[in-house]
């Protein structure tokens, strides 16, 4: 039989059914729990990828770290082949440099500083991503200022700009270098130490991005790196710097970079020195890595010639130059030492970079190394078999007794005369130095550079030999004279007028042909072609005259500020007559120049625009006012457009007087906008910068 079961449904304890239903209930919400965090931290991490490789990456809309698309311009001044020996050595270093830097990666563009020929044809054979750049500053002599370079190249559209020596070869693994430090996503600066290597003997061949040896041998990068750090040689620290940085528009330092001039390393070390003080970027020391070299020797080509005697001066005077700036300018004279700012020194293991600062104990990476470990890698030399800036701890800074300017008058218009023998003659004191560098920039943006300066006190003639200009001091000078008062009618401007026709009939002896232009002249373009084309016996003047309607030879409108002579024997005696005439006068020179060529009252005018000097029989020609108008005719100062009118007129130049005292002439000039110099950075304002503008200054 089977047995009884009741009606009713089986009695199950609540308990028991609950236990289970909650265990179930927990277990099915820990693997729903489990997937959804595994899910949240796998977008976690893929967010975190796109961030790092889209988002971090950008600065004002920059990429990081992307060699593809990382753009790099590099800034380098090139040695003229005529100026030195061994110019073939020369010539092939810096074409193969240059390919070495081409050869970092497409991204890369070379810039070379320059006017001189030769450096048209070292850029032959180049593609467009070289380029010359002659729009920078340099001495009368050829040699560029390293303050007008890297003002330059802060003003470049790249993600990183570099100046370098001109026959620094680049291996491509410092572009890898930069990319890594690009990657710490910081405003940062970089310089190397170059080593060199007396017998380089590979060559870049092909598409330029393979090194061969000797024998045809292709040779892989790493290789050649560990066969030059075997070479290299350590010395003459400092003399070839490399330097880079990111993010340009940002300011390297604190301050105003002195107009240092370059190929010395003194300005290098100054310009590291205020970097780390300013600590607006981090720095970093690349020269562990042994990624630039200097080849001394190219194969069957070796420097068999010292330096000639003029260039070892030329050297020696741009040390002591710079020397004297570095102990005036900055903290480098002050601080004699790099410790207390150091910088991190970058090195490499196992393909990651380390950035490791041994002094504050602080190591950057992304690696995991110790600083022990760092300190153990075979490229860290810790004995410091290398050049870095401990070994300039304690610099040795003694202010040279002068500046080093050995050239004479007679030297100085050998150097700077056109084929013409004719030279332009600038005379300025201190207190004019502004305005005579607004008038320097403007010849030398019009591609005049026949020109010398006459500087009439020595601090005017000290600040120009530091600006680079052909300057000269005469024992004629005047003697303890205020340039803040010496104005149009003082006695003060009575004296140096006087010494201004001296000068020019000193210079006429010596057989060249002066333009005399007062440094408040602004010149629109040359007028020297078309002064020359009037042929000798002749000597051509500004007229000072005023009313439209007269003669513009009147009486006493001779402008002595801006007037043309030729050597000739007929000129040489009519300027001997003035400058006795002058010396006997108690007015300035400008009267005596009209009471001998034309007579006291106008007795030797010939029509409404010359005069004859009857016994010399020089002709004197008074410019046409439209090409050459002085400061009052037809109100051309006080015009909105002041280019704009002249150039309608077709002004060679525009004379800046009519106006008592130097602040308002300044003052006018600048606000007319015909000023072309900044005095607060000693540069002239160029058309590629958009830093150097126009600083407000205390007259």
């Amino acid at each position: 039989m089977r047995p009884y079961q009741s009606p009713l449904p089986r009695f199950r304890s609540p308990s028991r059914r609950l236990r289970r239903t909650s265990l179930k209930g927990l277990n099915m919400l820990l693997r729903y729990s489990i997937g959804i965090i595994g899910f949240i931290l796998a977008m976690f991490c893929l967010y975190s990828t796109l961030n790092f490789h889209y988002e971090k990456k950008f600065d004002n809309g920059r990429l990081y770290g992307d060699s593809s698309v990382l753009k790099v311009t590099i800034f380098s001044a090139p040695r003229p082949m005529s100026s030195l020996n061994g110019s073939d050595l020369t010539w092939a270093r810096q074409k193969l440099a240059v390919r070495s830097w081409l050869a970092l990666s497409d991204k890369v563009d070379a810039v070379l500083f320059g006017k001189h020929p030769s450096i048209v044809e070292l850029k032959e054979g180049f593609s467009s991503r070289v380029t010359i750049e002659p729009a920078i500053e340099f001495t009368f002599l050829g040699t560029p200022f390293f303050h007008s370079m890297v003002a330059r190249a802060q003003t470049t559209n790249s993600d990183i700009c570099m100046l370098i020596d001109s026959e620094t070869i680049l291996l491509p693994e410092f572009l890898d270098a930069l990319i890594s430090i690009q990657k710490l996503n910081k405003d940062w600066f970089v310089f190397s130490f170059t080593p060199n290597i007396v017998n380089f003997e590979y060559q870049l061949a092909g598409n330029g991005h393979n090194w061969f040896r000797q024998d045809g041998r292709m040779i892989k990068s790493k290789k050649l790196q560990e066969a030059l750090f075997k070479q290299s040689e350590v010395r003459n620290c400092g003399e070839r710097l490399l330097m880079a940085w990111n993010n340009p528009k940002l300011p390297l330092f604190y301050g105003v970079m002195p107009p240092f001039l370059y190929g010395n390393g003194i300005h290098d070390l100054w310009l590291i020195n205020e970097i780390l003080s300013s600590e607006i970027r981090t720095v970093f020391d690349a020269s562990n890595l042994y990624l630039s070299f200097y080849p001394e020797n190219l194969g069957k080509l070796s420097s068999e010639f010292p330096r000639s005697h003029t260039i070892r001066d030329e050297v020696t005077r741009v040390h002591n130059n710079n020397l004297h700036l570095a102990t005036f300018y900055g903290s480098l004279y002050f601080s004699k030492t790099f410790l207390n700012n150091s910088p991190y020194e970058i090195l490499k293991s196992s393909g990651q970079y380390y950035f490791l600062n041994e002094e504050k104990s602080r190591i950057l990476s992304q690696g995991t190394k110790r600083k022990k470990d760092l300190l153990n890698l075979p490229g860290y030399a810790k004995e410091k078999n290398r050049c870095s800036l401990r070994q300039f701890d304690n610099l040795t800074m003694e202010m040279p007794a002068q500046i080093e300017y050995n050239y004479a008058l007679e030297t100085l218009l050998e150097t700077v005369t056109d084929e013409n023998k004719s030279v332009i003659l600038g005379i300025s004191g201190e207190s004019y130095r502004d305005m005579l560098m607004s008038w320097v920039c403007r010849l030398r943006y019009l591609g005049v550079t026949n020109f010398i300066v006459y500087a009439l006190d020595s601090e005017m003639y000290e600040f120009s030999i530091l600006q680079g200009l052909p300057v000269f001091m005469d024992t004629q000078s005047p003697r303890n004279i205020s340039f803040d008062n010496c104005h149009f009618g003082t006695e003060c401007f009575q004296r140096v007028t006087k010494v201004k026709s001296r000068m020019v009939l000193k210079i006429l002896k010596l057989g060249y042909n002066v333009l005399l232009s007062d440094v408040d002249v602004y010149w629109f373009r040359n007028p020297l072609p078309y002064l020359s084309s009037f042929g000798p016996g002749v000597l051509m003047a500004q007229s000072d005259e005023f009313n439209e309607t007269s003669p513009i030879n009147l009486p006493r409108r001779l402008n002595s500020g801006f007037y043309f002579t030729r050597s000739d024997p007929i000129t040489i005696a009519a300027i001997e007559l003035v400058v006795k005439h002058a010396s006997s006068s108690n007015l300035s020179e400008q009267p005596s120049f009209y009471d001998v060529l034309c007579g006291e009252g106008g007795f030797n005018r010939v029509g409404h625009h010359r005069c004859v000097e009857p016994r010399t029989n020089l002709t004197v020609v008074f410019l046409n006012r439209d090409l050459f108008p002085n400061g009052a005719y037809k109100g051309i100062w006080e015009k909105r457009d002041i280019r704009s009118v002249c150039t309608d007129l077709g002004c060679f130049v525009l004379h800046n007087n009519w106006v008592s005292g130097r602040k308002r002439k300044r003052e006018r000039q600048i606000s007319s906008g015909l000023w072309d110099y900044d005095p607060t950075l000693r540069l002239c304002v160029q058309n590629w910068s958009n830093v150097v503008v126009l600083s407000d200054y205390s007259y």
